[in-house]
């Protein structure tokens, strides 16, 4: 059974309206199997490797099962970490964040037991723990069991590993043997599954089993960054690589949204592809980027599906795949017609470290590590980019009008080299754009018309502006006479302006943060390719 639509698994609103939130649009492989099953109260035991949805396999169920008028423990969840333990239970409230009514707390060693104590007092629907501080809690008689309808084991394997078998066993001994449970492991050693046969009642075994791949002719990379930089590291990666056409995925709707509004405010020419977006403008994107008219197109999985460019040159992994096999599929958008491709990952954190490590297994591939690129290497590469234009005038020829100006500046105790290193100079200083501010900005050669210099604007069609919205706005505004307001180009969600390049500065101070038909915008120089 493949991946579904959350909707079709007869979910209630609430859940389905946290899922929305989120962004996902479908289930992972083992969220389709398993989600059905436990919600019909089957025992269950999941072999899936890290990284593919456990967490919302058994957690979406607890929630729909919760007796929300029952303020005490109905389920345990044993975790073999402190931080598996605080993650699965921050993403189990995510979902539940519109069930009114339920307590879910995480509970392990290294943080006040006092505290625990008083929360669990309070009364606690669901706990989610390391085997040690659940079985001080019992020994105490601070965590009452006799309620308890369902108990999961996470990362089983990974308990037995660590010593906790006795701890386990203690614990399954002391919940109601009416009780549903529900295992969830790796791997299937006979320790495994000597409990599934003794504490478990007819499981249903769901295996995600999938064949080894090989990704052959695409260079891949990670990079460890924080969440916040990574933005920035984005678009030195850009600078530096200037592909012709990009690709970069994220996770949900919602980050998808999000990074087509910054790049575009930082002036590239990206574009979004999500669920919710109408099929009509789906189309209209992917024709665009197909045309080059858009060069980086930012997109979930589900509605990357069904691209077929074979100019993408890089594929950027914004947030790390939920699933190692779409891993597969997104890096596989590059490198196609014989042509080699190169797939870069942002990685954020420990766990997405070993993620990383089950994606090389899973995929039979090496992903190597590289390093974040400075501010200096992104000003290397222009160097590196502008003298192979100049290479190329040479080979052109046509240059003599300007070798006689060269000549005439040697005249004045200038060697050629100075000449050249201080062109150079100013080449890469044209290019830096976003780098400097209002007052000192050289306002680079965008494809506007001769006197005229390229703004953009982050609104577009989406947000119902027009032509005349922009020119009534610019002229009322920065004082300048709509007729000479040039060509604009609108967009779905940006819009491209010119203006004379003398009025430019003036239009750029006063206009930004101002508004056009009611929505607050940000105007800025449009970026140089």
């Amino acid at each position: 059974m493949g991946k579904i639509q959350f909707t079709e698994l007869g979910l209630s609103q609430e859940i389905l309206k946290a899922v929305e939130d989120l962004g996902y649009e479908e289930t992972t492989a083992i969220q389709t199997l398993c989600i059905p099953l436990i919600m019909q109260g089957k025992d269950v035991i999941g072999q899936s490797q890290t990284g593919t949805g456990k967490t919302a396999a058994f957690g979406i169920p607890i929630l729909e099962m919760i007796d929300l008028d029952n303020r005490n423990l109905q389920v345990l969840v044993l975790c073999p970490t402190r931080e598996l333990a605080v993650q699965a239970c921050d993403e189990i409230r995510k979902y539940g964040k519109y069930k009114q009514g339920i307590k879910a707390l995480p509970i392990y060693g290294g943080q006040s037991i006092d505290r625990q104590i008083k929360s669990l007092k309070q009364g606690v629907q669901v706990v989610v723990g390391t085997p040690g501080r659940v079985m001080d809690h019992m020994r105490r008689h601070t965590l009452k069991t006799s309620e308890v309808r369902m108990l999961v084991l996470d990362e089983a394997d990974e308990m037995l590993n660590m010593g906790f078998r006795e701890d386990i066993e203690t614990i399954l001994q002391d919940i109601p043997s009416r009780r549903q449970t529900v295992l969830f492991s790796a791997t299937m050693p006979k320790e495994i599954l000597a409990i599934t046969k003794q504490y478990q009642r007819d499981p249903q075994l769901v295996k995600v089993v999938r064949k080894q791949l090989t990704v052959p002719g695409i260079e891949q990379n990670y990079l460890e960054v924080t969440q916040t930089n990574k933005l920035e590291v984005l678009c030195r990666l850009i600078d530096i690589y200037n592909p012709w056409l990009s690709l970069v995925f994220c996770n949900t709707k919602k980050r998808v949204d999000e990074l087509v509004s910054q790049l575009q405010f930082r002036g590239y020419l990206a574009d979004g592809l999500h669920g919710d977006m109408k099929q009509q403008v789906r189309t209209r994107v992917m024709n665009m980027f197909k045309e080059g008219k858009i060069e980086i197109l930012v997109a979930t999985d589900v509605a990357a599906r069904g691209i077929d460019v074979d100019d993408i040159e890089i594929v950027f992994n914004y947030d790390i795949p939920e699933d190692e096999e779409y891993y597969v599929h997104r890096i596989g958008r590059t490198g196609r017609a014989g042509k080699t491709g190169r797939a870069i990952t942002f990685v954020t954190g420990k766990k997405q470290i070993y993620l990383i490590r089950d994606i090389q297994r899973y995929a039979n591939t090496t992903i190597h590590l590289m390093q974040v690129p400075s501010l200096n290497d992104v000003q290397d590469s222009k160097i590196i980019k502008i003298s192979g234009e100049i290479k190329e005038t040479l080979k052109d020829g046509n240059i003599d009008k300007y070798i006689k100006v060269i000549a005439e500046l040697m005249g004045e105790d200038a060697t050629s080299v100075d000449i050249a290193a201080a062109l150079l100079k100013m080449a890469v200083e044209k290019e830096k754009g976003d780098e400097q501010t209002v007052d000192e900005e050289e306002f680079s050669d965008s494809g506007a018309e001769p006197g005229m210099v390229r703004l953009f604007i982050n609104a577009g069609k989406q947000q119902k502006i027009s032509a005349r919205d922009v020119v009534g706005a610019i002229a009322a505004e920065a004082g300048i006479q709509g007729r000479l307001i040039g060509a604009i180009d609108i967009y779905d969600r940006y819009t491209f302006v010119e203006v004379p390049k003398e009025n430019a500065k003036q239009v750029l101070s006063i206009m930004n943060k101002s508004h056009i038909k009611g929505r607050k915008i940000n105007i800025e120089p449009a970026k140089a390719k």
